[in-house]
């Protein structure tokens, strides 16, 4: 079956992001960090945003024990000062480090970009969860905060660097069954996953959304004219192709708009080669959310 590619693009916009190892003794404790610590995709309302770059072996990591490399993202408000936008990012990276990693047994946080925009030092938001009885020592070659706990020290490593990234890299695969939704995305996110440097923080989104909404208090909602259970009610307004029944998102955070476009390539290609996906589109909105356009022909010359 030939797939056929839309001749159109994919908007994204500019983020800040750092990048962090966490560490564990127990790895269903590190699996738990990770996911619970980026679990939550939010930055369309304003909060952080995250997801799993890669799991790491024992010899990849500062502490020789198993781990994985996690992204943090948030947006940046173009309106204020950059400084603004890295405060925010500062204390909501520290909320999901504090509730989703602190709090698990013998786990460490080590900060993994290595050529950094900046430094946020992290003892006012993380390391005082100590109470004052928190101190700071080489250890692992590296500037360590202890932070005393009721099981154990947790560790983390003073200045976590940060950097600024593309947000909203996406493509849409159009499918004409349920099975095709499954397949061509799990396809598409372990293609993604090879790629250095990017993340998927939503996984398969059923959800792709557009900025104008009824409800402002809410934030982005449905993007309407791509809704096929609302094909008939809209009519000629609705944008679905004839046949499609669903049409899943991969949204995809980057530490450069290279990795960006390398990481849709390899998810357009892997999901291609599904029987019963018939289109790759792409959500844009005519430059409402980012500088950013990735058009989705020249990512296949």
């Amino acid at each position: 079956m030939v797939v056929k590619i839309e001749d159109t693009y994919a908007e994204a916009f500019e983020g800040l992001y750092s990048r962090v190892i966490i560490t564990a003794d127990d790895e269903e404790v590190l699996r738990k960090a990770a996911e619970d610590a980026t679990a939550n995709p939010s930055i369309v309302i304003g909060r952080i945003e995250g997801s799993i770059e890669k799991w790491l072996s024992e010899d990849d990591t500062p502490n020789e024990r198993k781990g994985a490399i996690i992204q943090f993202w948030g947006g940046i408000d173009e309106r204020k000062p950059l400084n603004d936008s890295i405060k925010k990012f500062e204390i909501e990276m520290s909320y999901s480090i504090r509730q989703n990693i602190l709090v698990k047994p013998f786990t460490s946080v080590f900060d993994a970009l290595p050529n950094p925009d900046g430094k946020i030092d992290i003892m006012k938001h993380i390391g005082h969860c100590g109470d004052g009885f928190e101190w700071e020592e080489k250890l692992y070659g590296r500037n360590m905060i202890n932070v005393p706990l009721m099981v154990s020290n947790f560790h983390i490593e003073r200045y976590l660097g940060y950097g600024r990234g593309v947000m909203g890299g996406n493509f849409w695969y159009m499918c004409k069954t349920k099975q095709a939704v499954m397949k061509a995305g799990k396809k598409a996110l372990k293609a993604i996953s090879q790629i250095e440097g990017v993340i998927t923080p939503f996984d398969i989104c059923s959800a792709g959304s557009k900025p104008e909404t009824n409800f402002p208090w809410i934030g982005p909602t449905t993007n309407h004219p791509y809704c096929p259970t609302l094909k008939k009610k809209l009519g000629n307004q609705s944008k679905v192709p004839e046949g499609v029944k669903y049409i899943p998102e991969i949204v995809i955070n980057g530490v450069s708009i290279q990795a960006v476009k390398e990481a849709m390539r390899a998810g357009i290609h892997a999901a291609m080669n599904v029987n019963e996906v018939s289109k790759i589109s792409a959500g844009n909105y005519g430059g409402k959310l980012g500088k950013y356009r990735i058009y989705l022909r020249e990512l296949f010359p």
